[in-house]
């Protein structure tokens, strides 16, 4: 699905890979209010090429395609042109950005993985989104923002607990340079109740500023997934209702329609 629009023209893309040293905010205005930041690390990588990283650091850092979209195909990069196919998009050797975390110690969550694909020519052709929530399911959008980087889309995948499957996003998606600047909220019946932000520094991708990325947010994949299970804790027990989850799919990477 995609939003309404059309593609900017063609800004100079950054290099790839590297990281991101971000802070990721939550603010929710209804029906109760709550707000939250957290640090964290996000890399920008080719998902045809992820970097090559030494040996003692591959831990630290793993780009698998199991992790996005079908979870079939032998790379990222693949995965993502089985989807756009289905869209009838052809990225057609165009250069890709992929925003995401990377596989720590073996494990990952990502919220939401952005992707930005070009033509041939390095002129912007569309965005995924590929939202993923804490049940293990996913699910990914097609995006045209305009050329202030906004697009809207309805809504069509189960988050939060709290929020039904209506309404829709409004989102700002500039592809990141030197900082990265994102913002994501949720509209409902006229009204914004949920905002997300990403604000965040490029950094050299080199073992040095992995290392140290990894010292000051260790586990940093596990500490997005454990913030957000108990701020959702801390919700429920102010009384927010939790909306009934619509039955799961039969596999869970099956949500990118």
């Amino acid at each position: 699905m995609s939003g309404a629009g059309a593609v900017s023209e063609a800004p100079v893309q950054a290099p790839v890979p590297a990281l991101y040293t971000c802070t990721v905010g939550h603010t929710r205005t209804a029906p109760v209010r709550h707000a939250f930041r957290h640090r964290t690390y996000l890399w920008l990588v080719d998902p045809g090429r992820p970097p090559r990283l030494p040996r003692l650091l591959r831990p630290l850092a793993r780009f698998d395609a199991r992790d996005h979209f079908d979870g079939t195909e032998p790379t990222i990069r693949a995965g993502l042109e089985k989807f756009l196919a289905g869209h009838g998009v052809e990225l057609d050797g165009g250069a890709v950005r992929m925003l995401a975390h990377a596989r720590v110690l073996g494990h990952v969550f990502n919220p939401l993985s952005l992707f930005w694909c070009h033509g041939r020519d390095g002129s912007p052709l569309c965005v995924v989104a590929e939202v993923h929530n804490t049940y293990g399911e996913r699910h990914c959008y097609l995006l045209r923002p305009d050329e202030a980087h906004r697009v809207s889309v309805a809504k069509e995948f189960y988050v939060s607990p709290f929020f039904p499957v209506d309404g829709g996003y409004r989102m700002r998606l500039p592809e990141p340079d030197g900082r990265l600047d994102l913002t994501v909220q949720l509209e409902r019946s006229g009204a914004r109740p949920f905002t997300a932000t990403v604000r965040g520094e490029r950094r050299p991708a080199g073992p040095f500023t992995l290392l140290r990325a990894a010292v000051r947010h260790p586990l940093s994949t596990v500490a997005v997934s454990v913030g957000i299970r108990l701020h959702g804790i801390r919700l429920y027990l102010r009384g927010l209702p939790v909306q009934p989850r619509p039955q799961p799919r039969p596999h869970p990477q099956e949500g990118v329609k």
